[in-house]
Formats: structure tokens, sequence, C-alpha cells
């Protein structure tokens, strides 16, 4: 039942890795560190935290230059959760896939 219930765990960490949360989970708990699952998530988790930063800041930066594309500039806006749906589903589903796009950039961390 123990092995269960840690596996149990590892899969919710992987998913809380796109919302923050199992960032912090997986560097304060040894268990998630040597976890490959976890650690690929983690991975991709913070890619897409970086990701979303830059994508913030570029859209905040275009912005007054596209004020007239509003309705673009609000779908753009959506395109970091979209990305972070897409990363959960994955976790879910027990799978080991990049992210679209930015996923091949998590390989430039190493721990």
């Amino acid at each position: 039942m123990a092995v269960k219930k840690e596996t149990n765990n590892n899969k919710l960490c992987a998913i809380l890795a796109y919302v923050l949360i199992g960032i912090i989970w997986f560097f304060a708990d040894e268990k998630m560190k040597k976890d490959k699952f976890v650690k690929f998530h983690v991975k991709q988790g913070l890619v897409l935290l970086i990701f979303s930063f830059l994508w913030s800041v570029a859209l905040s930066i275009l912005s007054p230059v596209l004020f007239f594309l509003s309705f673009v500039l609000l779908l753009l806006n959506y395109v970091p959760l979209v990305l972070t749906v897409i990363g959960i589903i994955h976790a879910i589903n027990n799978e080991e896939k990049e992210l679209p796009v930015i996923g091949k950039y998590s390989k430039k961390f190493n721990f």
C-alpha cells in the first residue's frame, strides 16, 4: 500500500509542477528528487515558468504597438495557460511528452 501512495504523491507533484507548487515540493522533498517522472515534469514546469514571464514582458512591450489588435493580444495572453493545461494532461496520463515549442529547452536543466 505504501508504494501506491508514494506513486500517487509523485504523480500529484508532477501535476502541480505546472503551477509552481510542485516545483517547490520537488526541491523540498528528497524522495521526489529521485523520481525520473517527477523530475521530467518539474523541468517542463520550470521552462513554462520562465516562458510565461518572458511572454508577459514581450506582450507588455508589444501592447502599445498592437493596441488596435486588442483581440489578438487577448488571445496571446492565453498561450501560457494552454501550455499549462497540456502539461497537466501529460502528467495525469503518466506521459513524458515535451511541451510544444518550448519543451525542448528543459534539457538545459541539470539536476
